[in-house]
Order: C-alpha cells, then structure tokens, then sequence
C-alpha cells in the first residue's frame, strides 16, 4: 500500500498533478491517497522530499501460495443458458485440478436457474456455487465483480478461469484488479508447470507474430480469461456426483450503479459461421472479391459457413463477420477447409482446433500445412472448379 510520511510532506501538491488515477490529493497541507490508487508509483517517482513509499504485503511482495488451492470456472449465464465456453472451460479446468490433485468448482451467477448446476456437475464440476437472486437477474460490472471478489476471498482457489466473451472481457480484469492479482487475457493454452505447480497462460502477443507464455508465480489467484471454441468440453456425464452450494451474497454488494433497463436480443446473425460444422475459408490466394463465387458454390454444396482471412477482409472482397482469425471470430468446425490461406499465427488461432482442416495452397512451404490434416499443394482454380464438379456429380 501506499505510505504518506506527514512529517516530511510539504503539501506541494506535485503528486496530486502527477497522478493519472484521482487517487492522491493535498488535504490541509498533507496529501492524501484514496481507493483509486493502483500502486503504479508516479507519485512516489515525482515526491523531491521523499515523503511517500510504497509498502509490499511482506519483504518480498509476495503472498502465502500456501493457503490457496483449486480450480475455479466462471460458468456465463445468459438468455436463459449457460454459455458453451463455461463446458469449455470445465474440460480445461478438469484437467488442470487432475493434474493439481485439488476440486474444480464452478460459479453461477444470475436469477431464475433450473438445473444448470447439475449441468455443469456433469460437464466435470465438483462443487457449483450458486447465487440465485433477483438483483442479479442483468449483468452489471459491479454487482457480479463484487459478489465474485467476495467469494474467491473467502475460499481462496489458486486459479480462476473465465471465457473472453464481452462479459468476461468487461468484469475479470475488475475483479483480477481489486485482489491485486495478475490476469492473462485472450488465452488460447493453459497447462500446469510440472517443476512449479505454476498455470501456464498462452496467448498471442505482439499482434500476434509470438505466442507468449505468462505465469503469476508470486501472487493468487492465477486469473486468466480464455478464447471460446479453442479448449474441447468433456463428454456429459450425468451419473457424476457433485456439490451445490447456495450462496446469499450481502445486499449492498449486489447493489449496481447501473441500471438495466431492457435487455433486448438481437437477432441472430446471417453469418454463422461459428455453429458450423463445415467452414469453408478464402484468403489472399482467391485474389479478387470475385474469386469467393468459388468459395460460395463450395459452401453451398457442402451446406457450409463462408469464412476469411483477415487479408480477404481487408481488401473488401468479403465483409467482416466471416473473419476468422485473432482479430475475428474463433470456429471449430468438424471440418475446416482453407483456400489460398498462407497460415499467418493470426489466422491460426482462430482456427487450428477444428477437428479435421484441409488446406490447398500453391506454396508447398505455406505455415498453414503445418496444422492441416489434409494438404493438396496446387492452384485452387483447377482444384476447386473439379471438386464442385465431383460433388454435383455425386448429388
């Protein structure tokens, strides 16, 4: 925490102009510091006389790993349903509380559940905590991060999983900040350091050209939000036995500043390619908007979404929802056949978990034939021309 030595503060207010946060300020000639400060330090920086240090939790700054254990998942409820990512999650989660010989336990947010928490006990949960109350029936960053705060506070799980859906996107880095913890965003692998016990987060970095690995050694909970349709759920198991717990969090920390006022559900969108279980995808190999009629009569036989690289995006020959790729949508398709896709890592991880990929591409040394299970190395103009031709005739 932040230290204000008050015999040596002169009141010059030189850290209060310095500060990005609102978080200090000159009262009766000695600086004050409220609950906005996030330790970064400026003030500390730009104090000449030397009047305010900040104070690590111990000498080390570290905190007690010791008293910390178990895996936890946010399981997403909205619509009336548990997100997919939640399963997800739960298959990832399985394995990491394996391999740490501790519980994995799901949170459960909302109002008006049925038997979601016996869902999620079957999708590999051992404990589901479950706070049902009206003031949580809409989404609201303050309400939800409260309540989830309260309870990683109180039973101190090691690890805390959430998918990088808009709401998990929104809420986990305030919740990841108020217990003054790391959080790996966007994560695309986790796995357990054999050596340390540490999680491993994987994630593209540097728009995307590495895949950098993150680990919070010194500091619990390891919070890290992960991309839907890259982890695989496990096989529902209805006849798992687990352990629902209803929580009742306080009423004041259920009261939000915001207000719903309608929750209104859009329309479902024409290009859905992420429910599909075929994709076809062009990129700059098709060099034209034109070359996608191949792409389209393709899709068309094989009942298929129509998807792209970012490149095919970029020049306009398609419009954004197909964009498969770090800065588009992830699929995982039972099968995923790539058109004049070189294999960019930022196409790859939207992408390189479906189940069976096929790849045509001129280039022989092409990255994307290093995920495919299936290469053909030649001009798609004459392959694709004969495989529209052997469907029909088949048809």
């Amino acid at each position: 925490m932040l230290q204000i030595d008050e015999d040596a503060c002169i009141g010059c207010g030189v850290c209060e102009e310095n500060c990005a946060f609102d978080a200090i300020h000159v009262v009766d000639g000695v600086a004050r510091v409220n609950d906005n400060c996030t330790l970064c330090g400026s003030c500390v920086e730009n104090c000449e006389v030397e009047a305010l240090h900040i104070e690590k939790s111990d000498q080390d700054g570290h905190v007690d790993l010791s008293s910390w254990s178990g895996i936890w998942v946010y399981a997403e409820f909205r619509h009336g349903r548990i997100a997919p990512v939640a399963f997800e999650l739960l298959g990832i989660g399985r394995q990491l509380a394996d391999q740490r010989q501790v519980k994995l336990s799901a949170v459960l947010l909302g109002h008006g559940f049925s038997d979601e928490a016996e869902q999620l006990i079957a999708g590999g949960a051992d404990f589901v905590y479950v706070a049902d109350d009206q003031a949580l029936e809409h989404f609201t960053d303050d309400a939800y991060g409260n309540v989830i705060i309260d309870l990683i506070n109180e039973h101190k799980p090691e690890v805390v999983l959430a998918g990088a859906t808009a709401i998990g996107r929104s809420f986990i880095p305030r919740v990841a900040t108020s217990l003054k913890t790391g959080l790996t965003a966007d994560c695309t692998q986790l796995a357990i350091d054999p050596d340390s016990g540490n999680l491993l987060q994987t994630r593209p970095a540097f728009g995307g050209n590495i895949m950098a690995t993150i680990v919070c050694p010194n500091f619990r909970p390891q919070m890290a939000t992960v991309r839907p349709l890259v982890m695989k759920p496990l096989e529902t198991d209805l006849s798992r036995q687990g352990e629902v717990i209803q929580v009742k969090p306080a009423a004041a920390r259920m009261d939000s500043r915001v207000k719903v006022v309608r929750c209104v559900i859009e329309e479902a969108d024409q290009v859905n390619i992420v429910e599909a279980d075929v994709v076809i995808a062009g990129g700059r190999g098709l060099e034209n908007a034109e070359g996608f009629s191949l792409i389209e009569e393709l899709a068309d036989l094989l009942g298929a979404g129509v998807a792209a690289s970012r490149a095919a995006v970029d020049s306009g020959w398609i419009p954004y929802p197909h964009q498969v790729g770090q800065t588009g949508k992830t699929v995982c398709p039972k099968l995923y056949i790539c058109c004049g896709i070189s294999g960019a890592i930022q196409h790859l991880v939207g992408m390189q978990s479906s189940e069976v990929i096929v790849a045509i591409n001129r280039d022989s040394d092409a990255p994307i034939f290093s995920v495919a299970t299936y290469g053909v190395v030649g001009d798609l103009f004459e392959i694709l021309p004969e495989l529209i031709a052997r469907l029909k005739e088949k048809r």
